[in-house]
């Protein structure tokens, strides 16, 4: 169940402009699923957002799709990222940096740059709250 009424936004000027930013950010999150450096969740929320606003359609096919619904669901109202996930992301997160940061930039403050925002991301991502399933 989405956790928020979807509504249409009356100006179509408005409407087509979200519903367009919605589908731009679903396809830059779903390129995020086969590149490391392209985030995910933060496409698909801002998916979820633009819909909620401009497609009642769209935006419960997002909210209750069997992969990433009920975790868009969690975050959308406030309850957080499951443990589980919180791991899973953070293992990728730090595979992922560690591996471009040693093994493909050559520039040294550039993957001092990396570690330290995959650090304040990572604390950020601990400190979210844990959903009671």
């Amino acid at each position: 169940m989405p956790p928020k009424a979807p509504y249409q936004h009356r100006n179509p000027i408005v409407r087509y402009a979200l519903f367009s930013i919605g589908w731009i950010s679903f396809v830059l999150g779903m390129i995020g699923l086969l590149l490391p450096v392209v985030p995910t969740s933060p496409f698909l929320l801002l998916s979820a957002a633009c819909f909620l606003r401009s497609s009642p359609r769209f935006y419960v096919w997002l909210t209750e799709h069997p992969w990433w619904g009920r975790y868009i669901c969690y975050f959308l109202d406030g309850q957080g990222i499951p443990r589980r996930i919180k791991v899973l992301i953070l293992c990728m997160l730090w595979i992922m940096i560690l591996s471009s940061a040693f093994l493909i930039v050559k520039i040294m403050w550039v993957s001092v740059t990396m570690i330290v925002i995959a650090a304040a991301v990572s604390i950020y991502i601990v400190r979210l709250p844990e959903p009671q399933e």
